[in-house]
């Protein structure tokens, strides 16, 4: 694996995903041999990372290629600066997820997104959880927040929520 061009290797795994989900692959164990998982292993990703974003680029025309490989550098970012490209070995327990519908100063959804930013800067999350999804982008839509912007913010405040809600709140139009 190298470094250098690490966003032209990923660009080659999303399009394998992409091509396996038009193909009407559903398994996605079963997207990428073991040396295209080593290098997805390097970079902190998981095959659900490639999965869901290609499943939602075919089915939505979003995330594109650009936002998946910046929410993907703030991952591989995280992964390789704070983790010392280990994973933590933690899952997030998808049932102890805030309901979509708290709200946290009158923002619905930012009790449910902070953790599952957390999560996802931490290669934490569980298979049947999707950071970015539908839910996430009408969020970060109505904030005007990039994801991967966001989980920079929740990369510098991981352990101090209160500061997230902070710059979401000051992000308000």
């Amino acid at each position: 694996m190298h470094h250098y061009d690490y966003q032209q290797q990923l660009k080659s795994i999303w399009s394998e995903a992409v091509a396996q989900y038009e193909d009407g692959n559903r398994k996605p164990d079963t997207y990428f041999e073991a040396t295209r998982l080593a290098t997805l292993s390097a970079f902190g990703l998981k095959i659900m990372d490639l999965y869901d974003a290609a499943e939602d680029w075919i089915k939505y025309g979003e995330p594109d290629f650009e936002t998946f490989l910046m929410i993907s550098e703030a991952r591989r970012d995280y992964f390789l600066t704070i983790q010392k490209g280990n994973p933590s070995g933690v899952e997030l327990d998808p049932d102890k997820l805030p309901a979509k519908t708290d709200a946290i100063r009158g923002i619905e959804w930012l009790p449910r997104i902070i953790p599952k930013a957390i999560a996802k800067i931490r290669g934490e999350l569980p298979p049947v959880t999707m950071y970015n999804c539908g839910g996430d982008r009408a969020f970060f839509k109505a904030h005007d927040i990039h994801p991967a912007e966001f989980l920079r913010v929740a990369w510098a405040y991981e352990n101090e929520p209160d500061k997230i809600i902070d710059w979401v709140e000051a992000r308000k139009v």
